[in-house]
């Protein structure tokens, strides 16, 4: 462990010192997005989206895009949202707050890479939760977009340690939250929990968030955990991780997430999960293509 003063970084990530509030419109909106879809305000959407300048733009772009092949242009927010469909609008909602939240300060951290493996993870966690019959399957996939927000949390908090721990991790080739136990005494999963804590989530989002690099420390939501840290673990071994690969070896049998879902979930126990794995290139594609139409770099 490096000279970090533990307690006092503590008590500052308790204290909130630094910690943004949540982007207005994300809750309201990420509301009406995970609501039945026969119960789900469409108006509501377009008025939420049209009163926040910069995402009424990227909604527009993103319409737009020939990853949806629209035949005419699409010119209006309402015909943005249904051309989008529900999936799409709350990917986009929740990479535009929480990128409105990165420092402007240059950072080893690139936005686009946090984005592509928090959107991978999310997929991943989904189609997992999916195969293996796990209740609220969308709520696996929200749960994979923010479980690393406590990355952005640390930038903010404890920028130049934070640093020198991913510059460390990138050097090593060795997994961020071992390179930030290491130097720091925390992980990003710390930092992240405070942040969600903060921002009033949901207490299954706030395990997932802080428990998702420890499993076996999380007491009531450990199937969702679970899920989220396979999903996790499977992006960062299949190039979308933080923008470098980590050499280590894998034996997923043996890694604590596994085993709740082996004790709990007969199709988790029959999923051929090499095929599973091999799978992965299919979602490097797909999150390529659309996180390259979300940063217009295309």
């Amino acid at each position: 462990m490096g000279s970090v003063d533990i307690s006092a970084l503590r008590s500052r990530i308790e204290q909130l010192d630094g910690i943004p509030s949540m982007p207005s419109i994300l809750m309201p909106m990420l509301r009406q997005l995970e609501a039945p879809i026969e119960t789900i305000d469409i108006q509501r959407i377009i008025d939420l989206v049209s009163h926040d300048k910069s995402l009424a733009a990227q909604v527009l772009h993103m319409a737009n895009s020939p990853l949806f092949g629209q035949r005419a242009r699409v010119d209006s927010i309402r015909t943005a949202v249904v051309a989008l469909g529900i999936e799409r609008l709350r990917e986009i909602v929740t990479s535009c707050c929480m990128l409105r939240l990165m420092p402007d300060t240059k950072s080893k951290l690139d936005p686009t890479v946090f984005w592509e493996h928090s959107l991978a993870t999310a997929l991943v966690a989904r189609r997992l939760a999916r195969k293996i019959e796990l209740a609220d399957p969308e709520k696996a996939y929200l749960a994979g977009l923010l479980h690393d927000i406590g990355l952005i949390a640390s930038l903010l908090l404890i920028p130049e340690i934070f640093e020198k721990s991913l510059s460390a991790a990138v050097s090593r080739c060795a997994p961020l939250d071992w390179m930030e136990m290491e130097m720091i005494g925390i992980t990003h999963s710390s930092t992240g929990g405070a942040l969600a804590d903060h921002w009033q989530l949901g207490p299954d989002l706030c395990e997932v968030i802080r428990y998702h690099h420890s499993v076996e420390r999380s007491e009531f939501y450990k199937p969702l955990v679970s899920v989220v840290s396979i999903a996790d673990l499977l992006c960062r071994m299949s190039q979308l991780g933080y923008g470098y690969q980590e050499e280590r070896q894998i034996d997923f049998t043996e890694e604590a997430a596994w085993r709740p879902l082996a004790e709990s979930f007969p199709k988790f126990r029959e999923l051929d999960f090499a095929r599973f794995t091999f799978e992965m290139d299919g979602y490097v594609k797909e999150v390529r293509k659309l996180v390259s139409v979300l940063f217009r770099t295309q």
